[in-house]
């Protein structure tokens, strides 16, 4: 996982570098500096519509009883393109972009999905429950569950 990573924050910034010289030589820097400027204020008002159109669908969902699983994995995809559109690069603008597309977020997440699910038939990704409820602890015996007696003035008021 670290050899991953230490590539992509290397081989990235290298090609972004690359091709930001290429479009500087191509159409000359002022240009590429203003296509740079452009599409980073573009995407970044791109990722904040998105961004409060999924917020509003997470609202209504929650006040119809509705878990917003799907709407918060869309949030933090969004969240990534912002960030990525922000960066300055042809690359980066181009996966933000990329990012801002449902059918694209559709994708990733089935393939989040199915990553987790064989992950966890595998062995290599753990579900742990914490919390109330959750049961004992390490080295905790499961004992009979109290109840515990709501007092009236500590009930949440509608």
């Amino acid at each position: 996982m670290f050899m991953r990573l230490a590539l992509i924050f290397t081989l990235v910034p290298v090609a972004e570098i690359y091709l930001l010289v290429k479009a500087g030589r191509a159409i000359g820097a002022w240009p590429t500096v203003a296509v740079v400027l452009f599409t980073g204020m573009a995407g970044a008002w791109l990722a904040r519509q998105q961004g409060l159109s999924t917020l509003e669908r997470i609202r209504v969902g929650m006040a119809q009883g509705v878990p917003p699983t799907s709407e918060l994995a869309d949030a933090a995809l969004i969240l990534v393109a912002g960030v990525l559109l922000i960066t300055p690069g042809f690359l980066t603008d181009f996966a933000g972009l990329a990012l801002l597309l449902p059918p694209v977020r559709a994708a990733i997440k089935a393939w989040g999905l199915r990553w987790v699910q064989q992950g966890m038939a595998s062995g290599r990704i753990h579900v742990v429950h914490s919390g109330p409820g959750s049961g004992p602890g390490p080295g905790q015996q499961a004992g009979p569950r109290q109840e515990r007696e709501i007092n009236p003035e500590d009930r949440p008021r509608d």
